[in-house]
């Protein structure tokens, strides 16, 4: 069984790309700081229903001196990693003029730099066994801008860049990396959005609706397939046609 880690993997779009991948028979060790209850819902369906394991792993990414450790442990506890989707981010929404710069340094750390890192330490991996997947979240504002979030879109451009960057130096092992930008997804923060804003960026859309988180996840299960083994390097947007 192939192991897959899914960074902030325990809610939200990265708890559906776990469950995704469970019902594709991975083990999925999903790294988060703190276990949900809805991932102990579906870790506890997927053990009844005889799916790919649901594992935590509690780990705050900030804290990059320990990527390189936790690696290492995950590596012994469950054996050789296959895949890593480095799907945990943070947001930051506000005018650059007015954000504190703790709070840029945080959202860089985090968006950017923790990727990078762990991506690293499982690249050598996955090294050893000439084979892996790695995909980076990144989204479509890294393309279109978006005002009061250009630190969120600067590190999620800098994922493409990394992603195309590395696809060159480890597609000779056989490893490929690539990369997904969602749009607005159907989540419960659109949800909260008042009516009238929902439908605004529903209009936008050549489809005339949101993504869902279960699209994003899809699209990870295919890129870590034996289907995807040619696409490397590449950028697969989800947005239901809002960047058409």
């Amino acid at each position: 069984m192939r192991n897959v880690i899914v960074t902030g993997g325990s809610r939200g779009l990265g708890l559906a790309i776990g469950a995704t991948l469970s019902s594709a028979a991975y083990r999925v060790i999903a790294v988060a700081r703190s276990e949900t209850a809805e991932f102990r819902a579906a870790a506890e369906l997927a053990a009844r229903e005889g799916r790919g394991p649901l594992h935590f792993h509690s780990f705050d990414l900030a804290k990059i001196q320990g990527i390189g450790p936790l690696v290492h442990t995950l590596r012994e506890t469950y054996g050789p990693l296959y895949g890593l989707v480095n799907n945990a981010g943070i947001g930051a929404h506000g005018l650059l003029s007015m954000m504190r710069d703790e709070d840029i340094e945080r959202v860089v750390q985090l968006n950017s730099l923790a990727p990078l890192i762990l991506s690293k330490y499982v690249l050598r991996s996955m090294m050893v066994e000439r084979s892996g997947r790695i995909i980076n979240m990144a989204s479509i504002v890294a393309s279109t801008g978006a005002s009061g979030l250009a630190v969120y879109a600067a590190t999620k451009a800098s994922l493409v860049g990394f992603t195309r960057s590395l696809a060159r130096e480890a597609g000779p092992l056989g490893i490929t990396v690539n990369a997904i930008a969602p749009g607005f997804l159907d989540t419960d923060m659109t949800r909260e959005m008042s009516e009238e804003d929902r439908s605004r960026m529903e209009r936008r859309a050549a489809l005339r609706r949101f993504a869902r988180t279960e699209d994003v996840a899809a699209a990870v299960d295919y890129l870590l397939s034996e289907k995807a083994r040619n696409i490397t390097g590449s950028v697969l947007t989800i947005d239901a046609g809002t960047t058409a």
